[in-house]
């Protein structure tokens, strides 16, 4: 079954890592949601050094609460990741790789959203673009290493559409997927992401079972820079078409809202209209 997700970048201090995970859970649930994406930072609320001890108080809280931890999510693969020039920072980030894994696992989750590298990072302008061959060579490198840990895990590693000029169709996606031959390497969709450059039904639609993961914001063409994502229901998504495109590929699992960023004024306002609005498009 779906499950209607948000994720924690979501709330007011979850950019941040300053919003506590029991709070971001409370608040979830306040506003309907059935699930959460976690989110794994530096330090801060779930940071790199996150032990199993700590990852199971979370989970007998949210069972408490009555929401699941469906998925894991991180943001360090901007700073460094399996895909960079330098040689010691590759390493770095494949060993954060698989400590990531290993707290995905131990938070019961099955799918660590996985950005394996980028070309250049549109939000960091101070950072040189790096060769697409680069990047592909090492990112394919990285991700065969990390497959035994994430087997191991049981988790499986979706790597996400986002705006780092690598992977920028459905096909190229598939094909850099299907090169590991692993149950452990898949797709994470972003429906909103896409909308620079494609639409969101038909990488559904291609990458099918490779699809382990899905998130869910809004974009408005016409505008086509970061300003463009709106909320829910405001932009340019065919909430039909990808509601009819899920349910083609047999998608069963958490969809989550990924609402960056948040209103200046009265943030949980937008997490309110964004579970109205889930509402309405899982229905």
């Amino acid at each position: 079954m779906l499950l209607k997700s948000i994720n924690y970048w979501s709330m007011p201090g979850g950019l941040e890592g300053t919003l506590d995970v029991v709070e971001f859970i409370r608040l979830a649930k306040d506003h309907c949601f059935e699930a959460v994406e976690l989110a794994i930072g530096e330090s801060g609320s779930l940071g790199l050094d996150t032990d199993e001890a700590k990852c199971q108080s979370i989970l007998v809280e949210a069972e408490k609460i009555g929401i699941q931890v469906a998925s894991v999510a991180s943001g360090l693969y901007w700073n460094r990741s399996l895909g960079d020039e330098d040689e010691q920072t590759r390493s770095q980030a494949l060993d954060e790789l698989k400590k990531m894994l290993q707290i995905t696992s131990w938070l019961g989750c099955r799918t660590l959203l996985t950005i394996p590298g980028s070309v250049d990072v549109f939000f960091m302008p101070e950072r040189q673009p790096l060769a697409y061959a680069h990047v592909w060579r090492y990112c394919q490198e990285g991700l065969k290493a990390a497959i035994p840990t994430a087997e191991a895990c049981e988790v499986r590693m979706g790597i996400e559409n986002v705006w780092n000029k690598f992977l920028l169709s459905p096909i190229e996606m598939a094909t850099f997927i299907d090169q590991f031959q692993s149950p452990w390497v898949g797709a994470y969709v972003d429906v909103g992401n896409v909308l620079a450059f494609g639409y969101p039904q038909q990488w559904l639609r291609t990458l099918g079972k490779r699809v382990v993961g899905i998130h869910f914001k809004d974009f408005r063409k016409s505008v086509g820079t970061v300003d463009g994502f709106v909320d829910l229901l405001e932009g340019d998504v065919d909430w039909p078409e990808v509601m009819a495109a899920i349910a083609e590929i047999g998608y069963e699992g958490p969809i989550a809202a990924e609402m960056i960023p948040g209103y200046r004024h009265h943030p949980m306002v937008r997490i309110a209209n964004t579970s109205n609005a889930m509402d309405a498009i899982l229905s």
